[in-house]
């Protein structure tokens, strides 16, 4: 997510330093025009706006927070955006110590993928102070179509939250749905293309549906981060007292896909659990055939 992030920036004009664990995606970018940062800490003394985009809450602490890490590095009235997808109560310990530096501190987690990474039109939804979001503003609209204040620090990651469950649960009932259409010897596609146009359509039904049928499971969004996605779900509602019983349920799924070695497959791939309880899968029939004598 971070490379095509970063080369967006750069077509929009901006002058990026970068530093990543892995030298391969540094080395790509600096071809493109940025130039290389040797730590956080020295991408952060370099730059006015800092942006982390990490797999997890721990990493987050550690690239924001550790040793070498980008408050160390950090100016007075620098703001850092992490557009990660984490705990929103790990973004609340991570802006309270940036404020008690005199940064400023967004959470500001993309929904869309790799492909919308690619092309510029991430839906971005951020927690903040708005006159820190004003001012990064015209920053995250060179990478995203949609850009929303949700609320102060932590709220991003709530919203980031909110918006996995949905999405989860709608693979889930798309996948049930069309399990039951390939049980009963329909075509799962002319079920599909009967149902997107009524209520029952979404952007993640017209977005998964083909890639199911068509059995396309290359990854643009993991089942393995999806799952980290609603364990985090489940622990601040845990915190807030709020009962997701779906989302466990949903939980336990991709738990139980990563078990069985699915955890790297885009997660369209929700559908094979209920296809491995039916004992089919959700594809075009066989063309019929065979000759009469």
């Amino acid at each position: 997510m971070g490379k095509p992030m970063s080369r967006n920036l750069l077509k929009a004009g901006h002058k990026l330093t970068v530093f990543n664990r892995s030298s391969a995606a540094v080395d790509e970018l600096v071809r493109a025009g940025a130039a290389r940062g040797s730590s956080p800490a020295d991408v952060a003394a370099r730059s006015e706006i800092v942006i982390t985009m990490l797999p997890d809450g721990p990493d987050v602490e550690q690239v924001i927070l550790g040793p070498g890490g980008v408050l160390e590095g950090a100016r007075n009235g620098s703001v850092v955006i992490d557009m990660s997808s984490i705990s929103p109560i790990v973004s609340q310990k991570v802006g309270a110590a940036c404020e008690a530096k005199g940064v400023g501190f967004l959470d500001a987690p993309v929904s869309g993928g790799e492909p919308k990474a690619i092309d510029g039109t991430l839906a971005i939804m951020a927690g903040g102070k708005p006159e820190v979001f004003d001012k990064v503003k015209p920053v995250l609209e060179a990478m995203g179509s949609s850009v929303t204040l949700t609320g102060p620090v932590g709220a991003g990651n709530v919203t980031k939250l909110a918006n996995q469950i949905m999405v989860a649960a709608n693979i889930a009932a798309m996948g049930e749905a069309l399990t039951l259409a390939a049980k009963a010897g329909l075509d799962p596609e002319v079920v599909f293309n009967a149902v997107k146009g009524g209520l029952a359509g979404s952007a993640v039904l017209n977005a998964k549906a083909p890639m199911v049928i068509s059995r396309n499971f290359k990854p643009g969004f993991r089942i393995r981060l999806h799952e980290k996605d609603l364990r985090n779900a489940l622990l601040a509602a845990e915190s807030m007292k709020a009962p997701l019983p779906i989302t466990g349920l949903l939980q336990q799924m991709l738990i139980s896909l990563i078990t069985n070695g699915k955890g790297d497959l885009d997660h369209a791939a929700i559908v094979q659990f209920t296809e491995s309880l039916a004992g089919i899968e959700v594809k075009k029939p066989a063309a019929a055939g065979g000759a009469g004598l």
